[in-house]
């Protein structure tokens, strides 16, 4: 290119800039709709200029070797692309909305079934032996009336929310000091007692009860590879499928748990106090849940795999992603270094603030909807609202009453889609808890004390609907 042509396309391109701040001044002392206020913001308008400067330096030539550069595109015309990429966008979070809603129900279907079939199947997780955990003092035995029940349970779940609350705080003091040590140290020593001891123990009753015999060694290769390759998928890598299939089933093994080492009012009045408990550790502004998160939205990192279920894949992404916005910022600073003999000293003060200040913004506040592609959007549930879900309706089905199993089944379904159309509508991370727990206890205790006996009636007196 030649330098007469060169000296044009300064000229141009400045004459595109005055146009463009003169439009902007213009539009400003028009009324408005909010297409436009869309357009005229002061995002869009270091978009505009910065893809202009963009077009300008990546200067494309012609079949005949001339240098072209395109006029920004009207008003007008700007608005219209804007609403027709709004209603793209929409369209696509209604599509990406749908699948949210059947990535997170069929995991927690096969979570709920897994217990269910468990109870029925094997008595060992409803039989009493008269052990319980050491959270609950107060175990309900004897001839003790109804009130005194009431009085141990709720002492009960205070002391085990107190105990939830405790160990919650120390997981943010951790995380907030980077003692990222620490917390998987923790996590794995609990992910090895429910891979291997839990584990052994549940295959041990599914032997007796379906009365299979195996030999010890068979026993301990089986728990062996089926404990290392959980520890690996849920604490390193491993294929999508396999790591959740791992996830449910920790939250079932840790449901069946619960069911069988609380005493019945107490586990009714635990899943009532931790849906509160959940409402304040996740909305309150100084809630544990909300710090946690904020802090590692602030960071720009992913909370651990072992404590959510996510429908993409969890071990770091963000250190790459970092990588490749540095060095795309450092390509295009060596594309501006060869053109700095070419370009006045002018134009390089007028655009180097709105470089900077784009780069600054695509690197350090772009949201993960918009940085990560299509295979790594996907929601993600905390495993605590798997085990309390998987509680609610595993505790119901131990009454062998099937009314009730399907009405807790269907309830905790309804109140997860609302949370979801809940998500969807703030944009913000709630909690799962409440509105299933809720529509669960509900279910449960009106289907148990008014459907049941209505239809054990109608069955005497052989009246069929």
């Amino acid at each position: 290119m030649s330098a007469v042509d060169g000296k044009h396309n300064v000229t141009e391109y400045t004459n595109l800039l005055d146009k463009e701040a003169s439009s902007d001044c213009e539009s400003e002392n028009m009324p408005h709709n909010d297409e436009v206020e869309r357009v005229i913001s002061n995002q869009e308008r270091n978009v505009s200029r910065f893809n202009l400067l963009a077009r300008f330096r990546n200067v494309r030539t012609n079949n005949e070797g001339r240098s072209t550069v395109q006029p920004p595109q009207p008003l007008e015309q700007r608005s219209m692309n804007v609403v027709e990429s709004e209603d793209d966008d929409h369209e696509e979070m209604l599509q990406y909305g749908a699948k949210s809603v059947l990535m997170l129900i069929i995991p927690v279907s096969i979570c709920l079934l897994v217990v269910v079939a468990t109870i029925s199947s094997v008595t060992y997780y409803t039989q009493n032996a008269g052990t319980y955990l050491v959270y609950t003092p107060f175990h309900e035995e004897g001839n003790i009336s109804h009130a005194e029940k009431f009085g141990q349970a709720l002492a009960n779940s205070l002391i085990v929310i107190g105990v939830i609350l405790v160990m919650t705080i120390i997981l943010v003091i951790l995380y907030k000091c980077r003692c990222y040590r620490i917390i998987e140290a923790w996590l794995i020593l609990s992910s090895l007692m429910l891979l291997f001891f839990f584990s052994t123990i549940y295959l041990q009753e599914l032997l007796r009860v379906y009365n299979v015999a195996m030999d010890y060694i068979t026993v301990v290769l089986l728990i062996w590879n089926f404990g290392v390759v959980g520890m690996i998928c849920i604490h390193w890598k491993g294929p999508l499928l396999l790591q959740q299939a791992y996830l449910i089933i920790i939250s079932a093994l840790m449901a069946l748990v619960f069911i069988k080492y609380l005493p019945d009012w107490t586990l009714w009045f635990i899943l009532a106090a931790v849906s509160i408990y959940d409402l304040f550790a996740v909305l309150c502004p100084k809630g544990p849940l909300r710090i946690l998160v904020q802090t590692a939205q602030e960071r720009n990192e992913q909370l651990f795999p072992s404590l959510i279920y996510s429908s993409t894949f969890m071990y770091p992404t963000v250190v790459n992603q970092v990588q490749e916005a540095t060095s795309s910022q450092a390509k295009l600073t060596e594309n501006t270094d060869d053109n700095h003999e070419d370009e006045p000293n002018n134009i390089q003060q007028q655009t180097a603030p709105i470089l900077n200040e784009q780069n600054v913004e695509a690197t350090a506040t772009t949201p993960p909807t918009q940085s990560e592609g299509p295979e790594e959007r996907g929601v993600k549930l905390g495993l605590g609202d798997f085990i309390f879900y998987s509680v609610l309706v595993g505790k119901a089905s131990s009454y062998k009453d099937w009314n009730t199993t399907l009405a807790c089944f269907v309830a905790i379904l309804i109140g997860l889609c609302l949370t979801l159309l809940l998500l969807a509508i703030y944009r913000k991370a709630l909690p799962a808890l409440p509105i299933s727990i809720t529509f669960g206890l509900i279910f449960n205790f009106a289907t148990s004390y008014f459907v049941k006996p209505f239809t054990d009636h109608l069955a005497g007196e052989q009246a069929f609907i």
